[in-house]
């Protein structure tokens, strides 16, 4: 017999990770490993229990799930991260997916669709909600059109990603207020549009995700 797919279930909402613990937990080849409460809690257990699958919430203490998603991809990529939130805006989507996200459900999905998502994704799929994936199909298909390359965090306007792309190469904001002619009150502005764009909470943070998707070179 198989060994069960190891989950952890990260999600702040008492109520919503507990029935989802049971749900998971009455089928036999999956298993809940740890159910937390926060991002940093999500890393550790993840960590701890070498678990298959990590269902995160995006909205959570501890650095929130798109942080805690990035540093699991980092530090144990065998892990895959489905998140799982009521946020289907374009900004959570795609900062999740370029955190290193598996896939992406909202909270609505049936509790079969859940089951299915995670046996997928534990065999190496990627799995997205229908409403999710038409989204994402769209952006790629343009990406297509526009060349063949997807532009890095299209949540943030080009100005933001020139500031982000300073700061990725380890620019201080004097420096970045030179180079782009602008007040440091304004960079100080664009970097923290960043940060709450791509839902992370310090510059660290935006550095590691700028520089993974190519940025800071």
């Amino acid at each position: 017999m198989n060994e069960p797919v190891r989950v952890v279930v990260a999600d702040d909402h008492p109520v919503f990770r507990g029935g989802l613990q049971v749900t998971l937990d009455d089928e036999p080849d999956i298993e809940v490993v740890a159910a937390v409460a926060d991002g940093d809690a999500a890393v550790a257990e993840a960590l701890r229990h070498q678990a298959d699958v990590v269902l995160m919430d995006l909205r959570m203490p501890g650095g929130g799930g798109i942080s805690a998603t990035a540093r699991i991809a980092t530090e144990q990529p065998s892990t895959n991260v489905i998140v799982l939130t009521m946020s289907d805006d374009d900004d959570s989507v795609f900062a999740a997916l370029r955190a290193g996200a598996r896939g992406y459900l909202l909270k609505e999905s049936e509790s079969d669709d859940i089951l299915r998502a995670v046996r997928a994704v534990a065999a190496g799929e990627a799995v997205f909600g229908p409403r999710i994936a038409d989204r994402v199909i769209a952006f790629f298909s343009a990406a297509g059109l526009r060349g063949g390359t997807a532009t890095p965090f299209p949540q943030l306007t080009d100005r933001e990603r020139e500031v982000l792309d300073l700061v990725a190469r380890g620019s201080d904001n004097a420096t970045i207020a030179r180079r782009l002619f602008l007040s440091e009150k304004t960079v100080r502005n664009h970097v923290s549009a960043c940060l709450t764009k791509m839902q992370v909470a310090s510059r660290a943070e935006a550095v590691a995700l700028a520089r993974d998707a190519g940025l800071g070179g």
